[in-house]
């Protein structure tokens, strides 16, 4: 078997692994337990809430929770806006980076801030090592509002009837300190040993084996990438992301980069069942989750290790596969696998480019972030599949003619409703968008640099990953305009927070009914059989939602390559 291949699955399992013990930690955490970190950190956590005046043990309904993560985000976003248009008067800029333009910080602030990291601007060039300190710290506080959301979420369903769903600041901080921080410094030295920079200096003056004079960027490049994977935020320190040699230098830091935007994702499908004592729900939504990654993942590798057609006829060697695009150090299967794992955990970071896979490849990565649910990011992940599993119970009811109910509790219109918008509302958002683009030339076509259906995609892709919140691009597109930075701005403040108050309502609103034991009627939702059908429910959703503009993208662009 391919090297490559092996080394594929040897990280897979490798992940799979640390997710499940990290799942049984993360569950300890959200329930109070002890932990081996509680010495090093509760007193952080106590002086911190001591400063700030807030109280941890104040217990919160959904409604005070989603008001607190709405609140605190708004500060963040003051800031960083601020920030970004000043940066140049500002300390640690000893490369003379200038501000950024009041659209573009719009767009960058609001990226970082929704877990997406959807960069107009070229890390290196684009912004001071400051800004780019700020920008590493809203990757951990973006990742601690969804672990800290889905807390709340998990909290409705221990308990039996409660209004009380615990404290999102508490969730917050813990997310950081017992989770985010340690893993990212482990994950920061590995890369740090292999050769990524963590300085402070500005450019480092060279001459290469050609013996051009050459200035390479450097800076606090090992912490910040550590956090951009173990976050899923995904914004590189450079343009180029995680195929820049400094920020992803050898094999070695490429396994631990795609292991380590894995883990989280993983780990929190684990420790929802060890957090509600439902192990066998976990395993039959990570089954399902594993079904939906595996059937992306595996066409891409092969899509790309069996090389470009159209270049093979005219003599190409194809042994190595479609390698436009591509890094040499990683190889082409790795590329196609990370081209998956960066889309469907929302990461949307990149060790080779997009925009050069094949169509059918590029089609997939579009998939992964339009179904938007298999494993996903830092929580919200979960919360996206607990849509489906409300759609699934609802229908599977009605069909077999049993009370939908999900963990003792019954599924009425209200919850319906709910579910339905923030189902539909990420496919209308990512074809409204496309839509809107596409008819207005100035704004769409104009900043193309490929025709056709391949062009098509690409508007369909910045869209998708917006609203998404998952940040990578087919970068034919000139994106760094202002209808490119306001319109994506606005997808992604919307595709972030209405899928995260959506399902939390849902939870606060069942976490109020009665209890209801389960009986002879009741609907079971941990069997396989309800696994399947929740992945048949997003399938059909995705498939009515996005299969028509598929086909005008990369679908036709394939046909293309077998008429020629």
């Amino acid at each position: 078997m391919n090297t490559e291949i092996l080394g594929i699955i040897a990280m897979f399992v490798l992940t799979f692994i640390i997710g499940l013990f990290l799942g049984k930690y993360i569950a300890r955490v959200y329930g109070y337990e002890k932990t081996f970190l509680d010495p090093v950190f509760n007193p952080v956590e106590k002086l911190f809430f001591k400063i700030s005046g807030i109280n941890p043990n104040r217990q919160m309904n959904w409604k005070q929770n989603m008001y607190a993560m709405l609140t605190i985000n708004l500060v963040w976003f003051v800031i960083g806006f601020i920030l970004l248009q000043t940066q140049q008067w500002l300390p640690l800029n000893p490369d003379g980076n200038p501000n950024m333009s009041p659209d573009l910080a719009f767009n960058t602030t609001i990226s970082f801030l929704v877990n997406c990291n959807l960069q107009h601007y070229s890390g290196e060039t684009g912004v001071s090592y400051l800004s780019q300190l700020f920008l590493m710290f809203l990757q951990f506080v973006t990742a601690a509002t969804g672990m800290a959301a889905m807390a709340v979420l998990f909290k409705a369903f221990k308990e039996k009837t409660t209004t009380e769903l615990g404290n999102f600041y508490d969730y917050f901080m813990k997310s950081m300190t017992r989770i985010l921080i340690p893993i990212s410094i482990i994950v920061a030295f590995i890369l740090a040993a292999n050769g990524t920079p963590m300085i402070f200096e500005g450019k480092d003056h060279i001459t290469t084996l050609e013996g051009q004079k050459s200035d390479v960027s450097r800076g606090p490049v090992a912490a910040f990438v550590a956090i951009k994977h173990l976050g899923t935020n995904g914004g590189g320190f450079y343009g180029t992301n995680s195929a820049h040699p400094l920020e992803n230098p050898n094999y070695i830091t490429n396994i631990t980069e795609m292991a380590t935007q894995m883990i989280i994702p993983f780990a929190l499908v684990f420790a929802l069942g060890f957090y509600l004592k439902r192990k066998k729900l976990s395993q039959i939504i990570f089954t399902v989750m594993t079904v939906g990654f595996l059937a992306l993942a595996i066409p891409n590798v092969i899509n790309e290790t069996a090389g470009n057609p159209l270049i093979t006829q005219m003599g190409a060697d194809s042994s190595l596969g479609a390698m436009e695009g591509k890094e040499i150090r990683f190889g082409s299967a790795s590329s196609g696998y990370w081209s998956i794992a960066t889309t469907v955990i929302s990461t949307g970071s990149v060790n080779s480019m997009h925009d050069s896979t094949m169509p059918l490849s590029g089609m997939n990565e579009l998939l992964a972030m339009m179904i938007n649910c298999f494993y996903g990011g830092c929580g919200v992940g979960i919360l996206n599949y607990f849509i489906f599993i409300i759609l699934a119970v609802f229908i599977s009811g009605l069909m077999v003619g049993r009370t939908p109910e999900f963990l003792g509790k019954k599924i009425e219109a209200k919850e319906m409703k709910i579910a339905m918008i923030v189902a539909l509302f990420h496919p209308f958002l990512i074809l409204a968008g496309t839509a809107l683009t596409a008819y207005l030339p100035e704004f769409g076509t104009k900043t193309l640099n490929n025709p056709g259906f391949h062009g098509f995609s690409e508007m369909l892709y910045e869209f998708t990953s917006s609203s998404a919140n998952n940040g990578s691009g087919f970068e034919g597109l000139g994106d760094n305009t202002p209808w490119w930075n306001i319109s994506t701005g606005i997808v992604l403040l919307l595709s972030r927070f209405i899928p995260i108050i959506g399902p939390i309502a849902i939870a606060g609103c069942l976490a109020e009914k009665k209890f209801i034991p389960e009986g002879s009627g009741t609907l079971k939702t941990d069997t396989l059989t309800f696994g399947f059908m929740t992945l048949a429910v997003i399938i059909l959703i995705a498939a009515l939602s996005f299969f028509p503009s598929l086909t005008l993208g990369p679908i036709a662009e394939q046909l293309q390559y077998f008429s020629k």
